[in-house]
């Protein structure tokens, strides 16, 4: 990149730089296990734990307590929590994650993980995401212990734990009984019982806290990946982190007739901070497939 302006600097000035500075990572469930480590080689930061703050106030998978507003919302939450835990911090690192169908494929479950940076000295925060259709997220309805052992050895069980719950008219129903962090085989069958003998059936659900499940540890891992990518992608006009691509405009031509499908044709990147835009062409084929063309297969 041609200019002085356009070039990043180096550590010394570079207000962006958090190489040496503390962090505080807002989580009860171990992820800085995976957050931690990759913050601290690729942006130099050193992290500790904000120690006593109850993440769960935010909302839980298990229902006690629903999550209020979107994911980001609790993020930047969880965020504020923990600097006020840690006033010496100067970054706090939150995580949320979201879990159901997939929007266009029937009966696939579909993870979203963000993972977000505040750094509170220069206003900055970006988010890091993942999105996955390898995710353990599944529930059944067991009236016997034998088809909640089965649900079990499909899910992964023990390495991912299980959430037992009573249940009402066919709907979880934690309020008639609950067990969390499930995994041994003596442990499900105990709180299966309990659950049916409570309320006829029992919930038993993957146990979705990022500690008790390592495939959304992985998600939280390489969402974590993806903020570092972001943090290193600088606007060409003012150098502020997350130059990222923010539309995608479809167009991309038949290779046989040439005819617009809706395949993206070029991604449009922008600046959050200074409103700059770049269109560039979209990464990956230069046409279309005849078969996803309008005109060519109708």
């Amino acid at each position: 990149m041609v200019g002085a302006r356009h070039r990043l600097t180096d550590a010394a000035t570079d207000r962006f730089a958090l190489a040496g500075a503390r962090a505080v990572i807002a989580t009860m469930h171990g992820k800085e296990q995976v957050i931690a480590p990759v913050l601290a080689d690729a942006l130099g930061l050193v992290c500790d734990l904000a120690q006593g703050l109850d993440t769960d106030a935010f909302g839980t998978f298990s229902r006690e307590r629903e999550r209020t507003g979107t994911a980001l919302d609790a993020a930047r939450a969880k965020a504020k929590a923990a600097f006020a835990l840690v006033p010496g911090a100067r970054v706090a690192l939150a995580s949320e994650g979201s879990f159901g169908p997939h929007p266009h494929i029937p009966f696939a479950p579909m993870g979203r993980e963000l993972v977000l940076l505040v750094d509170r000295e220069t206003g900055l925060e970006l988010a890091g995401h993942d999105t996955t259709l390898d995710v353990r997220y599944a529930h059944v309805i067991a009236r016997t212990l034998d088809e909640a052992q089965g649900f079990a050895d499909r899910i992964g069980f023990p390495q991912h734990a299980l959430i037992v719950m009573g249940c009402a008219g066919g709907q979880p129903a934690p309020h008639l009984a609950l067990r969390k962090g499930i995994t041994t085989p003596a442990a499900l069958a105990e709180a299966v019982s309990m659950a049916i003998s409570e309320s006829g059936a029992a919930c038993v659900e993957t146990d979705m806290r990022a500690h008790y499940n390592p495939t959304r540890m992985a998600a939280i891992a390489r969402a974590t990946q993806d903020l570092v990518r972001r943090h290193a992608s600088r606007c060409p006009a003012c150098v502020y982190p997350g130059f990222a691509v923010t539309e995608r405009i479809a167009g991309l031509p038949c290779e046989w007739c040439g005819t617009p499908t809706a395949l993206p044709m070029a991604e449009v990147r922008a600046c959050v901070a200074c409103g700059h835009r770049e269109e560039r062409p979209a990464l990956g084929p230069t046409h279309a497939d005849p078969g996803l063309c309008p005109r060519c297969n109708p």
